[in-house]
């Protein structure tokens, strides 16, 4: 049984990365937990948390709920952007 906070986790409404967390440990999983064998997954990690935080932020400031938006409007977003 999976705790509340790993729930929420592997919840796509909640957490924009879900899809880079799991190429991560999947490359950490292959790699033996090689560190510098997965940088690029850890940089596209990184990258996917700083810009949905980014997009949160804005929301927030201007008074937007739900402050990160669903797992639709996410896709919305990102095909808006190319």
């Amino acid at each position: 049984r999976m705790s509340r906070h790993a729930k929420k986790l592997r919840d796509h409404d909640i957490n924009p990365c879900v899809a880079e967390t799991d190429a991560t440990t999947k490359c950490m999983n292959d790699n033996n937990y090689n560190k510098d064998m997965c940088t690029d997954y850890f940089l596209k990690y990184k990258n996917c948390r700083k810009f949905w935080h980014e997009i949160m932020m804005q929301r927030k400031r201007n008074g937007v709920k739900p402050e990160m938006p669903a797992a639709e409007e996410r896709k919305k977003i990102l095909e808006s952007m190319g």
